[in-house]
């Protein structure tokens, strides 16, 4: 066995967000926001795959990993060590002995066995199983064919061997909270997500729906000292409008920023003072279905491709407040090319594709979509003229952005557009157009292509790190050949904080994500006490 180095060719322009040498206060509270809807889906955080969810995950749970966004890699939480064997498939995870549950229990490996068998219960459609099912054995439990992951053994009580289907890091895999390590006794209690119990820094208060989670300081948090306020409050505010008012009126402390503020807030010199930039790992995008008979048709969904001016879209609509996609990998991780380009703004090859393709009059589609600005309903009308003239004919389906993630997962949809995570690990990302990989898991589209499934298998075997990176590469041009999406950009988040708050990190995997027990408000704050 060797030390495992927590380290990859990754590189995220990140940055810590400076305390001016200030010492962290203790107390007050901190008033954050989650901008994704206008509610959480549910208590439980491994059952929504919108980062809404995340969003309060964060505070109530913890991980074996956490994002580092100053190093821009992952590093151990719950795991204190890992160590990996030569080929990379088997992990010796020692975990930490420290970590208690909200009840004031000691997490054990018992807590993590149950936590992932929980996430591939095959009558479930937990997002976390498709991070899960990387480990021997779990697609096994997933398809009811057994009852334990074979790959997942206890050797005692803080120590855990985890042996992988292909030379994954698990530290990339599980850093997020849909993978969140929950109470194995407790959480089987038919009340238990009235009033859930975690890891993280902050213990559940209240839920009320549509106004706000409130959390109180976790005493016996496993970090000495934090966190540093005693209450947080995270309200869900879907509209940038209705963001924009209560951070004007000083009512909350952080913003996520749509294009529209994103313009304003540049342009008023206190309001300037305080963005937080960041390019994340999102590629937002318009999935097709292949059930619907146009979609099955390669030519039509590249006619699609070249028949939107996302250039113009980005500029006019977006505000630039985004980077042009090229295919699925965003620019910030290592398998892109920088020499590929994206599709063209070609109508007239649009119109070929499809006459090609049986549709020289076009055809007509519903197109489900909620209100965000940056990928919703407004970049839906914006490409409704464009359509147009290639003869392509759309019907605007409106949903709220909370139903959005249980529709697609279902595939009740003709095409929708969404923001997807698409990084900071190529390999899991590329997983997603697997043919074995289900909807429920994130293969949207239902994608297949045997080509890009040998690609896939082969980057995933590799060991050497320039040659995966090579099949990588590959396997994400066959991506924007078969076009299973239009490819429209790759965010970039804008956060406005208040200047009493301090401790933010410019976190690429999700800027609305922050690490909570890292922050801290001075005196200046309105809700210091």
């Amino acid at each position: 066995m060797k030390k495992l180095a927590f380290a990859t060719a990754l590189t995220l322009a990140a940055f810590t967000v400076s305390a001016q040498a200030q010492e962290p206060r203790r107390g007050g509270t901190i008033r954050f926001t989650a901008p994704y809807g206008a509610s959480f889906v549910s208590n439980d955080s491994h059952v929504s795959n919108q980062i809404q969810d995340e969003i309060y995950g964060y505070a109530l749970h913890s991980m074996l990993f956490r994002w580092d966004s100053k190093a821009g890699k992952p590093e151990p939480e719950l795991v204190k060590t890992m160590t990996s064997s030569a080929d990379g498939l088997t992990h010796t995870l020692k975990l930490r002995d420290d970590a208690l549950f909200h009840n004031g229990r000691k997490m054990t490996a018992d807590d993590v066995i149950w936590s992932f068998h929980r996430l591939v219960d095959g009558s479930k459609n937990y997002p976390g199983a498709s991070r899960v099912v990387r480990i021997k054995g779990a697609e096994a439990v997933r398809k009811g064919e057994a009852k334990e992951i074979s790959g997942l053994k206890k050797i005692d009580d803080f120590t855990i061997e985890m042996t992988m289907t292909d030379p994954a890091d698990p530290s990339f895999l599980f850093f997020g909270a849909t993978t969140a390590i929950m109470p194995a006794k407790e959480a089987q209690q038919p009340d238990f997500f009235n009033k859930p119990i975690g890891l993280g820094p902050f213990k559940f208060v209240e839920h009320v729906p549509g106004s706000r989670m409130v959390f109180e300081r976790w005493e016996k948090y496993y970090k000495p000292g934090k966190p540093y306020a005693d209450k947080l409050v995270i309200s869900p505010m879907g509209e940038a409008a209705a963001r924009d008012v209560a951070f004007r009126n000083k009512e909350i402390d952080v913003s996520i920023l749509g294009s529209t503020q994103y313009v304003a807030y540049q342009a008023d010199p206190n309001l300037k003072k305080g963005i937080l930039e960041v390019a994340e790992v999102f590629t937002r995008n318009m999935g097709m279905n292949p059930a619907y008979k146009p979609f099955s048709d390669k030519r039509v969904r590249q006619a699609i491709n070249y028949a939107i001016d996302s250039d113009l879209i980005i500029k006019r609509l977006v505000r630039d407040k985004a980077y042009r996609a090229v295919s699925w990998l965003p620019s910030s991780v290592p398998a892109f090319d920088k020499s590929a380009k994206p599709y063209a703004f070609d109508p007239e090859k649009a119109k070929k594709l499809l006459a090609e393709a049986g549709y020289p009059d076009g055809f007509e589609f519903e197109w489900t979509a909620t209100p965000n600005e940056s990928w919703g309903i407004p970049i839906v009308e914006a490409t409704i003229p464009m359509l147009a003239k290639v003869g392509i004919k759309v019907k605007v389906k409106p949903v709220e952005t909370s139903a959005l993630g249980g529709i697609i997962a279902k595939g009740d949809f003709q095409a929708y557009i969404w923001s997807n995570t698409s990084g900071p690990d190529p390999l899991t990302a590329l997983k997603c157009f697997h043919s074995a990989t289900p909807r429920s898991s994130c293969n949207y589209t239902t994608f297949k292509s045997a080509a890009f499934d040998k690609l896939f298998e082969e980057a995933a075997a590799e060991r050497d790190t320039g040659k995966k990176i090579e099949l990588m590469k590959k396997a994400n041009a066959l991506l924007q050949e078969e076009a299973p999406v239009w490819f429209f950009n790759y965010n970039k988040a804008v956060m406005a904080y208040q200047p009493w708050l301090h401790g933010l990190q410019a976190n690429a995997t999700e800027l609305a994500l922050q690490r909570y027990e890292d922050l801290w408000v001075d005196a200046s704050s309105p809700a210091a006490k």
